[in-house]
């Protein structure tokens, strides 16, 4: 009785996902972020090799993670932990952050060149290593971050999107961060651009 009963209850939390509009939203989000991870993982490691394509791929994960206002890169940890085991996203999204920060640590510490693989690698090196201005990003990307990832909770919690009180509480804040975000990033890449072709502002 009891293992039908648990069997049950999962049934229904599994075709809850199917049937309620906020669950879906959460479960084709997250498919949609696997097949963009595998397929990004396949191409950087038809171009460089299993290894080095494996460890570029999760210092990419890492910088969206760090330097990405939406909690995406985290969501791919967090969704099937809350989906198997019942633990609150905004949990999982700590554990994430902590996650990417070792394995940056790791990898300037033991294989720094690998930040030199990529364009984007080459950005989160130099957000990282430069505190003024550029780790305005990594502040501005948690604050957004921890918007997103209790919206993304949210959307598990609820049965339709006219229910996510938290969410059409806090959106307009939320859309001020992107933008600011978007500014600043804007900036940073005009500046990371102008670098890389070697041409010297003088302002």
């Amino acid at each position: 009785m009891i293992n039908e009963s648990i069997l049950k209850k999962d049934f229904t939390e599994i075709k809850d996902f199917f049937s309620e509009e906020t669950k879906n939203h959460a479960l084709i989000r997250f498919f949609l972020l696997i097949l963009f991870v595998i397929a990004y993982f396949l191409f950087e490691t038809y171009k460089l090799g299993l290894d080095k394509g494996f460890l570029v791929s999760l210092l990419t994960w890492a910088f969206f993670v760090l330097c990405t206002p939406i909690a995406d890169a985290g969501f791919l940890l967090a969704f099937p932990i809350r989906l198997l085991m019942g633990i609150r996203m905004v949990y999982t999204q700590i554990f994430a952050y902590i996650l990417a920060v070792i394995l940056v640590a790791y990898t300037f510490m033991y294989s720094s060149q690998m930040f030199s693989e990529t364009v984007l690698l080459k950005l989160f090196k130099q957000i990282l290593t430069t505190p003024y201005p550029y780790w305005a990003i990594l502040i501005i990307s948690f604050i957004g971050t921890i918007f997103s990832i209790v919206f993304g909770d949210e959307l598990i919690d609820v049965s339709t999107h006219k229910e996510r009180k938290k969410y059409h509480k806090h959106k307009k804040k939320y859309r001020m961060i992107a933008t600011i975000f978007m500014v600043v990033m804007t900036i940073t890449l005009y500046y990371f651009l102008i670098n890389q072709i070697g041409v010297q502002l003088f302002i």
